[in-house]
């Protein structure tokens, strides 16, 4: 099992904090398709990534039992 957590608008256009799935060992790429099929994430594209709390890339591979962040670009003022 994979925990999925999003953040700020992806929150929002998914109705979820976390996600859980039962994938394993699957590219961040593949996992991102995946979320694209199951829910409505337009803001998936522009957000950054990490695994376990470590920045990482669309051809890392996520395993069981990790936490990938997925963190959409934010401003303030």
């Amino acid at each position: 099992m994979i925990k999925i957590l999003l953040f700020a608008q992806l929150q929002e256009e998914s109705g979820h904090e976390q996600i859980e799935s039962d994938k394993k060992e699957i590219s961040v790429a593949d996992l991102i398709d995946w979320l694209h099929q199951h829910y409505t994430l337009p803001s998936l594209s522009n957000a950054m990534i990490a695994i376990n709390e470590t920045f990482a890339t669309e051809q890392d591979i996520v395993k069981e039992g990790d936490t990938i962040a997925f963190i959409p670009p934010v401003s303030g003022g």
